[in-house]
């Protein structure tokens, strides 16, 4: 494989927003819709969903449509219409990011949204409080409660109610180059004490290896292991936000890899770059901070490279496991469907139905190792997975294993959008990405008429 061969496009189902201001959804909210995000506060009225929707029928199918960026998305579509004759999903492709996001946000306003899209779990606080979302409190909450894990049920239940269901689950993990870690007599790190040995005995032996990349590019990253050492960027006291992106723990965690930067170990190329696949490829970085998806890309990407990669738990602060999360979607229904109880019935199958899985992946000609969030449906994607890349290592027993160590209670706020921009502007330098996206979150909530606790 070419060197200079570039990553192929994240994984649309599970990748992090892109970094990019998305000034369309600083819609105002009063503090009133913060109360129903408050995860201190109890449930309001319950969400949409009532007997006098049409259920459809074999002769006449109830027409729902189905807007996302997900692989696959197409094919679920179909497998679901040919078993359940009394709806029809219709299905539009549309961008990620905040392309997306903002396509999606005109729509609600125009009156013209689909019945159901995907979204990253970090844009819901945003358009719940704007009021772009159905509660789903009704139709799916008891799905989320007893299908899905709590620390992603965080995600999805905010305020005592339910404004989404999780498709994926994202535990950051640790790929590295096994055969430079043999050749060097290095040892797999289990701490971020032994990570930095590692990094120093490799660069020493090997001057053109560093540990591996982290200029900047993905401020999500930075997040999911903040998310790992203890942080909750966003809380709430009472009827006010909360924001705490600076705070010590993840400013240890900045410190840290500035430190690596500054002293070489590790190499300030961005992120999802040509120079990033670059220095992947031909064997200059020896490990990958990523995410469950991650392993799929590494099958297209360095096919050259089979064998030589292996996956372990990230590395920890006091050696006990845990971890955090690296991007992740759900399903949601945007506000003014008149088919949630149908749109809840297409989310419910494709989230706990194995032929979901099977119809999604058996349509995709690149490898995918999106970690289902719901644990049922895990077997059914991994016997679709070639794990003789990995040496035999089943990704998806080794995802599984890490989502049970995530920590539980992150939430994301209502304004992260802004947050992401601005800490993607900060580049290689993890304090300044702090320090920034801390003054913009405090602007924008302000901004929004949101209460901000001081």
């Amino acid at each position: 494989m070419p060197s200079s061969r570039p990553l192929p496009s994240r994984p649309l189902a599970s990748r992090p927003l892109l970094s990019r201001p998305l000034s369309r959804l600083a819609l105002t909210a009063s503090v009133a819709s913060l109360a129903l995000l408050a995860t201190a506060c109890g449930a309001g009225k319950e969400g949409t969903g009532t007997a006098a929707e049409p259920v459809g029928s074999a002769d006449q199918p109830v027409t729902i449509t189905y807007w996302s960026s997900s692989a696959g998305a197409q094919q679920t579509a179909d497998a679901f219409n040919k078993t359940h004759p009394n709806i029809r999903v219709t299905f539009s492709a549309v961008p990620g990011g905040p392309d997306g996001a903002a396509k999606l946000s005109n729509a609600v306003k125009g009156g013209n949204a689909p019945d159901i899209a995907t979204m990253d779990y970090s844009s819901l606080p945003e358009f719940a409080s704007g009021g772009n979302l159905e509660d789903l409190s009704a139709t799916s909450g008891t799905l989320v409660a007893e299908k899905f894990p709590k620390a992603v049920q965080s995600l999805v239940a905010l305020g005592g109610r339910t404004w989404a269901v999780p498709f994926d689950v994202t535990p950051l993990e640790l790929f590295y180059r096994k055969d430079i870690f043999e050749k060097h007599g290095v040892a797999v790190p289990t701490t971020w004490d032994e990570y930095e040995q590692a990094a120093e005995k490799i660069n020493k032996a090997d001057p053109s290896v560093r540990i591996t990349n982290f200029g900047g590019g993905d401020p999500a990253v930075l997040a999911g292991l903040s998310w790992q050492a203890g942080a909750h960027w966003y809380g709430t006291e009472g009827d006010r936000w909360k924001v705490a992106i600076n705070d010590p723990a993840s400013r240890k965690v900045a410190s840290y890899w500035n430190g690596l930067l500054a002293s070489g170990l590790a190499s300030k190329t961005p992120l999802w770059g040509e120079g990033e696949a670059k220095e992947r490829s031909s064997g200059q970085v020896a490990t990958v901070i990523g995410a469950a998806w991650t392993a799929g890309t590494f099958l297209a990407s360095y096919p050259d490279l089979k064998g030589k990669w292996g996956i372990a738990p990230l590395p920890t602060w006091d050696g006990k496991p845990a971890t955090g999360m690296y991007g992740g979607t759900s399903y949601i229904v945007p506000k003014g469907s008149k088919h949630t109880r149908a749109a809840a019935e297409f989310i419910a199958w494709v989230t706990t139905d194995p032929e979901a899985v099977k119809a999604r992946l058996s349509s995709l000609k690149a490898p995918s190792s999106a970690l289902p969030a719901n644990p049922e449906m895990r077997a059914a994607a991994a016997k679709l997975f070639d794990t003789s890349y990995f040496a035999g290592q089943d990704p998806y027993a080794l995802a599984g294993a890490a989502a049970d160590t995530i920590v539980p209670g992150w939430t994301w706020g209502p304004t992260h959008l802004q947050v992401n921009a601005a800490q993607n502007a900060a580049g290689a330098d993890h304090l300044k990405a702090l320090s920034e996206g801390q003054s913009a979150a405090e602007k924008a909530i302000t901004s929004r008429g949101l209460g901000l606790a001081h």
